[in-house]
This record gives C-alpha cells, sequence and structure tokens, in this order.
C-alpha cells in the first residue's frame, strides 16, 4: 500500500537528485518515508536519498518496493506549477502508479524491481577531512573547473587551512582556495582527490544554491557530498571514485 500528497518542488527535487546519475531506480515505501539508492551504470558515482513521511502533505506506506523510470516520473511531476500539491497512489493489482495534479491524471506503468541494478552498499570509509561550504560555492567551483579541464582536484591545505580546488587544462589553470572564513565549517586533515568534472557538474545540479553542503575527503580516496532539502525533511548523500593518478 502507498498513498501519499506531496508539493511539485519537494518531488521534483528528490527525483532530480537521484535522475542525474540514473534512469530507473527502485523506491523503498517504508513507513517513514522514501529511500532510494543507486549507483551509476558505470559505478564510479552512488546515491543514497531519504525523505521523511514529515516531508509529505500525507503518507501512508506499508513497505513495499517499486521500480520507476525517472525520466517519465520527472516528466510528470514538472507538469506542476511550484506551489502544487501532487497525489500518488500505488494500484496493488495493476503495478501501476497513479498520479494527479490539479485535475490532470496519470499512469505510470512501473518497472520490475528486479530488473534494475542491484543497489550498492555504501562503503564505510574514515575520510580525514570535512568541508561544510554553501551550495552556491560548489557551483561557482565547478563552473571554473570547467572552463580548462574534465577533471577536478579536491583537497584541503593542512597548513593554510584552507580548502582548495584546482584544475588544470592544456593552457589554462584554474585555482580556487576557501578559508576557515569563507566556509561554514573546516575540518582540517590531509586530502587530495582528483575527480571526473562530469559527475560533479550533474551532482551540482541537483545542490540547491542557498544548501549547507558538506563534502568529506581524503587521500586519493572517494568524495562524500552531503545536503539536506525539503526544509531538512530530505536527506542526499553523493560518493563519487576518484581518478587514481598515475605518477
Amino acid at each position: 500500500m502507498f498513498k501519499a500528497i506531496v508539493s511539485a518542488d519537494t518531488l521534483t527535487s528528490a527525483l532530480d537528485s537521484v535522475g542525474v546519475l540514473v534512469d530507473e531506480c527502485k523506491i523503498h515505501l517504508e513507513e517513514d518515508g522514501l529511500a532510494i539508492r543507486a549507483v551509476d551504470p558505470a559505478n564510479v558515482a552512488m546515491v543514497d536519498l531519504s525523505l521523511e513521511a514529515a516531508a509529505f502533505e500525507s503518507y501512508e506506506a506499508d513497505g513495499g518496493l517499486i521500480g520507476v523510470d525517472l525520466s517519465r516520473l520527472e516528466d510528470i511531476a514538472g507538469m506542476a506549477d511550484a506551489g502544487q500539491l501532487v497525489e500518488l497512489e500505488l494500484d496493488e493489482e495493476t503495478r501501476k502508479l497513479h498520479i494527479q495534479i490539479d485535475g490532470l491524471e496519470y499512469t505510470l506503468a512501473l518497472i520490475d524491481p528486479d530488473s534494475i541494478r542491484q543497489e550498492p552498499d555504501i562503503p564505510d570509509l574514515d575520510l580525514p577531512a570535512r568541508v561544510v561550504l554553501e551550495g552556491k560555492d560548489v557551483n561557482r567551483a565547478v563552473k571554473a573547473a570547467d572552463m580548462v579541464s574534465d577533471h577536478i582536484a579536491l583537497g584541503v591545505d593542512d597548513a593554510d587551512e584552507a580548502f582548495y580546488v584546482d584544475a588544470e587544462g592544456d593552457t589554462d589553470d584554474v585555482h580556487l582556495a576557501l578559508t576557515a572564513e569563507d566556509l561554514i565549517d573546516l575540518q582540517v586533515g590531509t586530502a587530495h582527490s582528483l575527480f571526473s568534472l562530469d559527475y560533479l557538474k550533474d551532482m551540482n545540479k541537483a545542490i540547491p544554491a542557498d544548501a549547507e553542503v558538506a563534502l568529506d575527503l581524503g587521500e586519493e580516496f572517494p568524495v562524500k557530498i552531503y545536503f539536506d532539502f525539503a526544509e531538512g525533511q530530505g536527506q542526499v548523500t553523493y560518493m563519487l571514485a576518484p581518478r587514481i593518478q598515475s605518477n
């Protein structure tokens, strides 16, 4: 059983956060809210999302699992205006999702969850450095790096107590340094890793400009990026594997 009413903004934020990495996913309809975990086809990036029942206008679920085509569900949710409510109801017999938006009614065929890529295990990493900054600063760093390169180095300078972003192109370089004063929080530790910019650009699309974004970093380790949405009642965690630099 699943029946819920949610604002279009909240639903779209949740779907977009996952949709930047995968086209289809499993949604766990838990009693206390929704949960989605997925890994991209190349096994380079993963997303872990939860949306509490309190983020909905009304919410009833009993622990089911559905598979959805994210792009189709995003298109439907995108038909709603910002302030509108979206009604969702699972038809157990037909295994279809009924969606209502201000008189419009959609029936979305679901995907067999067994046919969707297996959900990843989130590795338990002890990452020594943590940077907390505003979403707009993440956007600035990604845009600056994108002007010169297709990869980006993220690190923490112990001596200067600063978070830095480096991008080296064939002819041009970009360097951005943010000190503790520029950041919301900084836990200094040895950290420097190189990442594919394409993935960070995709993740950046889902990060609200005014969000507090935390990055956990290490030495040639994955980066863990997490932020809240839906007034703190939704949480998104991304993990992105590094590009190992050959000497």
